[in-house]
């Protein structure tokens, strides 16, 4: 006993749940070393009895009934190079072992040469629920079988699962609802209806992929983007400004314009149609993203643009009208007169800087959903117009904790009056 120090314990009272954990340790660790039971249970101070018991398991009982099986051992950990991806029998059984022992998550980790993000997955997402007790328990062997019975692959869709799921995301699909709108609104209206929820991506999986699908495949035309498939987005192209009337830079806009605690800041852009002979004009409120758009009957030339943006910001109460941030386009070189006949400063951004109004590029991608490009936009009516802001502004949006732009400007409005 060299290489061997154990002292046991004088008071041998019970230790809760965990009585004699040490005790069991040393003695299977002198067993392992080749000790006799009867030696190893002397020096570690417990009944002989008590020794076979935790090396053999129970052999018989008093009532005759089946005796328990020994528990299992696990074998050598693999090596590094032999490990493969999931978590093996052996590891699960050491896991169990460490965290009954009370080892902490990194510490386990380490022991089994595993990421910590590993080992807390496996024991919150394996682990045995006993309802009698109401307590969560590790169990090895059912972790091993809840994972096997986890892993084939293909997997049922939940659109084939739920019908009913299926046709509500066609149906806010088709009314141009973008799949993570679909899934947060029917998380926040459906809370206790778990078969109605559902993660974005497998709405972008059921479009995407052929033959996984399960959702109507000339659905993917109603995305924002209309294609099939995910694309990088484009850098935007440098503009130069072009304005013989001095700007003001959104370096000088007040504070309450930029942290959008106050409502009644605007940012403004062009959408312009196929050849640059046809463009509509996109208005967009940066505290609640309540968006206008702008009739352009006659052109985009900078006096059009002028008295269509003056007449569209008259039809808004006066504390909504505080600034308006827009590009250095050349539609905008009448900036001085429109400031004049509206009382709006007019703030703009800098060169290749189009996220200094980044809810207005938004919105412009939103708009071609309605307004593709290289099409001729001379061909919408105002009436058409509002209706498409009509409906995006009925839209849930993710920045508004899945209010719609509507929704918001509606409290703003009655509290003001």
């Amino acid at each position: 006993m060299d290489d061997f120090e154990f002292k046991a314990r004088k008071i041998r009272s019970p230790q809760g749940r965990k009585k004699l954990q040490n005790e069991r340790a040393a003695y299977l660790a002198l067993v392992t070393k080749g000790y006799s039971t009867s030696e190893a249970c002397r020096i570690v101070g417990i009944n002989r009895k008590t020794g076979y018991r935790w090396r053999f398991g129970v052999t018989k009982t008093r009532t005759g009934r089946k005796a328990n099986q020994p528990p299992a051992r696990p074998g050598p950990l693999p090596s590094t190079s032999e490990r493969g991806r999931y978590l093996s029998q052996n590891e699960r059984l050491h896991i169990a072992d460490l965290h009954r022992e009370g080892k902490t998550v990194r510490a386990i980790a380490t022991e089994l040469g595993r990421n910590p993000s590993t080992i807390s997955r496996e024991i919150r997402r394996n682990r045995s629920y006993y309802a009698a007790s109401r307590v969560h328990a590790y169990r090895p062997y059912a972790a091993q079988a809840r994972a096997e019975a986890r892993r084939p692959r293909p997997k049922p869709s939940a659109f084939a699962l739920h019908p009913e799921l299926r046709t509500r995301v066609q149906e806010l699909l088709d009314t141009r609802w973008s799949p993570e709108q679909i899934s947060r609104r029917l998380k926040r209206d459906f809370p206790d209806r778990p078969e109605l929820h559902v993660c974005h991506e497998t709405i972008y999986r059921a479009l995407y992929v052929q033959g996984r699908g399960q959702l109507r495949r000339e659905l993917a035309g109603a995305l924002r983007t209309g294609r099939a498939v995910r694309k990088p987005r484009r850098r935007a192209q440098q503009r130069q400004p072009r304005f013989t009337a001095p700007m003001v830079m959104i370096s000088e806009r007040p504070p309450e314009a930029a942290d959008r605690a106050i409502p009644g800041h605007w940012e403004g852009d062009l959408i312009i149609g196929a050849d640059g002979a046809s463009a509509i004009g996109t208005l967009v409120e940066r505290s609640t993203r309540y968006t206008l758009l702008v009739h352009l009957e006659q052109g985009r030339r900078s006096d059009y643009v002028r008295d269509a943006l003056a007449q569209t910001m008259a039809t808004l109460p006066a504390h909504l009208r505080r600034s308006l941030t827009w590009d250095q386009g050349a539609e905008m070189g009448r900036h001085h007169e429109f400031t004049l006949a509206t009382d709006i400063p007019v703030y703009f951004c800098d060169p290749a800087s189009p996220w200094q109004r980044g809810s207005n590029e938004n919105t412009n991608g939103l708009l071609r959903q309605y307004f593709p490009k290289s099409t001729d936009l001379a061909v919408h009516s105002r009436e058409h117009l509002e209706a498409v802001a009509v409906e995006l502004n009925g839209r849930p949006r993710k920045t508004l904790d899945w209010d719609t732009p509507a929704e918001r400007l509606a409290k703003l409005l009655t509290a003001s009056n």
